[in-house]
């Protein structure tokens, strides 16, 4: 069945229903803003009061702070015053002090002056007796001197005596060594003589090829280098150390003929004239022996010999020196 139809007079009432409800939200609208707008005026309000309040804080402390820089004024001033007060009384203080030391090193001067017067006095009359007791013992002295002098005349005239005795010895004894170390030195040459010529008779069929070097001059210059560098190893060795305590000894310079082969090894050690000291000729076979090997020869040089043989004279001083 269908339902019945609404009489026209419902729709008036809806429309004014809905009229009262556009107004009812339009008054909500505005009390909300009115609301809202009296909010906002006392948000304003408020911070007025809040930044018033701020502005007072600010004078209030600007007061303070002026109040605090005068009393900080006020008391500063018043410290200058009493320092003021006190560097015067300090001042009259140092004044007074200076004054009673002045007083004081004006008492101990005229003190000093007395002492020194006193002293110069005792001073005059102690150098008065020192004159008389120098011009005492100057005579004591003459008269001593004299006396030595005498004495001393005597003494050199003895000792004159007996130094001419001793010179006389002593050049008797100079000539004697000296006809000692003559005859040495003629047995040594005659020893090196008779050593060139057995080494001249020696045969030479070991197909060895031997050179001598008896000196420091040769025309062969490589057999002269290779000796310097032999005699520069042997002396800068500190060698000396080895033979140091028997080198002491008294000893006759020995003169050594050193062989060398070509390889720079040590064929052997011939002594041409004996130190005369067993240790010293067996402390030069170990220095040879120790700087070994000598190096191997240049070529120019080993192909002309297999050994070469070098003589020198050993000097011991203040090192091993080959001459």
């Amino acid at each position: 069945m269908r339902a019945p139809a609404k009489p026209d007079s419902v729709a008036p009432k809806q429309i004014e229903q809905e009229a009262r409800e556009q107004a009812l939200a339009q008054a909500r609208l505005e009390q909300e803003k009115q609301t809202a707008q009296q909010l906002r005026q006392a948000e304003l309000a408020a911070e007025a009061q809040r930044e018033a309040a701020r502005q007072e804080q600010r004078r209030l402390d600007a007061v303070r702070a002026e109040q605090i820089a005068r009393n900080e004024a006020v008391r500063i001033e018043a410290e200058r015053q009493e320092l003021a007060r006190q560097r015067q009384e300090q001042a009259k203080q140092d004044v007074a002090r200076e004054e009673l030391a002045l007083a004081e090193a004006a008492r101990q001067e005229r003190a000093r002056q007395e002492q020194a017067q006193r002293e110069r006095a005792e001073q005059e009359a102690k150098q008065a007796q020192a004159r008389q007791e120098a011009a005492r013992q100057a005579q004591a002295r003459q008269e001593q001197a004299q006396k030595e002098r005498a004495e001393q005349d005597a003494k050199l005239a003895q000792a004159r005596q007996d130094a001419a005795k001793q010179e006389a010895v002593k050049q008797d004894q100079v000539q004697r060594e000296r006809a000692e170390q003559e005859a040495k030195r003629e047995e040594r040459l005659r020893a090196i003589a008779n050593q060139l010529k057995q080494e001249a008779a020696q045969p030479t069929t070991s197909g060895m090829r031997r050179g001598w070097l008896f000196g420091r001059g040769d025309p062969n210059a490589d057999l002269v280098l290779y000796a310097e560098n032999l005699r520069r190893k042997i002396e800068l060795n500190m060698t000396l150390d080895m033979v140091r305590d028997v080198a002491k000894q008294r000893h006759t310079q020995p003169i050594v003929t050193m062989a060398i082969r070509a390889d720079g090894s040590v064929e052997k050690v011939t002594f041409v004239v004996s130190s005369g000291v067993a240790a010293i000729d067996e402390a030069i076979r170990k220095v040879v022996a120790g700087q070994a090997p000598y190096g191997a020869f240049p070529p120019a040089l080993a192909r002309q010999y297999d050994v070469i043989e070098i003589r020198r004279t050993w000097v011991f001083d203040t090192a091993i020196r080959l001459q």
